[in-house]
């Protein structure tokens, strides 16, 4: 959580302090993953759960294997922050402000759901994904279109492209995180929208 927020900040306010603090704990998430995995393995191994227990180990392993990967999209973003000399002046026009928080909150509330067993929060979470998707979209396209207009565009839009599609999958993982917290809590697979839209009706 702490890396994907410093790995915006680190672009946001042009901070290489920051971005090369994100690249360096990487190390550190990569060291609880392993740990975490051999707990869940251990956990299998001698306790043999059964029921919400049994659902708790194993949506534990995918969930902790998506923070791992959502601790690598904030490395690639903090690396991609040292690539700017400066943020174009187009910068104030995207939607990175808004595609941030909408990211920042849905990874907040997948892991608070897991922590609180809240299968409300995980309906919120996916709910969100759909609008990070669209401001994503628009904003890609608004890149594409900025690079045709001009090469002196294309350096600093192709990076801000390869961090809004980071941005996304960091949205995809947190929306991962809440489908398997639903598993856990309500013992069903959820893995369309449809699929969350059978269990509200």
């Amino acid at each position: 959580d702490e890396q994907v927020d410093f790995a915006i900040k680190s672009i946001e306010e042009q901070n290489r302090e920051l971005a090369d603090l994100v690249i360096s704990r990487d190390k550190i998430v990569d060291k609880y993953d392993i740990k975490i995995e051999r707990i869940c393995q251990k956990l299998f191994a001698l306790n043999q759960p059964v029921a919400m227990d049994l659902r708790l180990v194993m949506s534990a392993l995918k969930i902790n294997s998506n923070l791992e990967r959502i601790g690598d999209l904030a490395k690639n973003i903090a690396h991609q922050s040292k690539d700017f000399e400066f943020l174009p002046n187009y910068f104030n026009r995207l939607h990175y402000s808004e595609i941030t928080f909408i990211v920042r909150d849905m990874i907040k509330k997948a892991i608070d759901a897991f922590i609180t067993n809240d299968s409300e929060l995980v309906r919120v979470v996916i709910k969100s994904d759909d609008k990070l998707d669209e401001l994503v979209k628009e904003d890609s396209k608004y890149l594409i279109e900025l690079m045709h207009e001009s090469k002196n565009n294309i350096n600093s839009a192709i990076i801000f492209y390869q961090v809004f599609q980071e941005l996304e999958r960091l949205g995809d993982h947190a929306t991962n995180i809440a489908e398997e917290v639903f598993f856990i809590v309500k013992a069903q697979l959820i893995k369309h929208r449809n699929d969350l839209a059978d269990q509200e009706s």
